[in-house]
């Protein structure tokens, strides 16, 4: 009865973490998708944006 208690708890995890992993594979796409590819570009434009400002300004020429 020993082995039973000893292969619970990894049991146990293994189902936990294939739940975890289908999750995240059904929520990649969809409805979502559009929304996490306009965050992303929307903060990639900010970075470049603030690079070319810096880049054309007086104070980094200085």
């Amino acid at each position: 009865m020993d082995y039973v208690s000893a292969l619970l708890p990894p049991a146990v995890m293994a189902v936990f973490f294939v739940g975890v992993i289908r999750v995240i594979v059904k929520t990649q796409g969809g409805a979502n998708k559009a929304k996490e590819d306009a965050a992303v570009d929307a903060a990639l434009a900010r970075v470049d944006g603030a690079r070319q400002t810096t880049a054309t300004s007086p104070k980094a020429e200085a």
